[in-house]
This record gives structure tokens, C-alpha cells and sequence, in this order.
């Protein structure tokens, strides 16, 4: 009975990990880089010297909203 519920366990294990990820492909369905996650709205960046900038601005990133 528990081995065929591990066994059981490990198949739904393998066969999530998949469907997890989420691939990107271009047009011919090869697979690509993926673009970066766009900043949610209402979200502040920081440019490379720690100043805020536009979320759009090159080397600008993402800082985690206070709650």
C-alpha cells in the first residue's frame, strides 16, 4: 500500500514539473530566451547608481514594494 502510494507520488511529481514551466518560442515553436517579467503597475525602480527612474529605462530594475 505506501509503495504504490510513492509511486503514485512520484509520477504526479514528475509529470507537474513540466506544466510548471513555461517555455517561450518564437514562431517557428522553437524555444527562446524569454522576455523579462514587466513591472507590475504602481512598482518604483532603481537605476544602476540606487536613484529612482522610470520603470522603462534601460538598466532600470524593479524594487520590492513595501507593504
Amino acid at each position: 500500500m505506501i509503495r504504490s502510494l510513492m509511486t503514485a507520488a512520484a509520477l504526479l511529481s514528475l509529470a507537474a514539473a513540466p506544466a510548471l514551466a513555461a517555455p517561450c518560442k518564437d514562431a517557428k515553436g522553437k524555444f527562446t530566451k524569454c522576455p523579462p517579467a514587466a513591472a507590475p503597475a504602481g512598482a518604483r525602480c532603481k537605476d544602476a547608481k540606487g536613484k529612482f527612474a522610470k520603470c522603462g529605462a534601460p538598466g532600470a530594475t524593479p524594487i520590492a514594494a513595501k507593504k
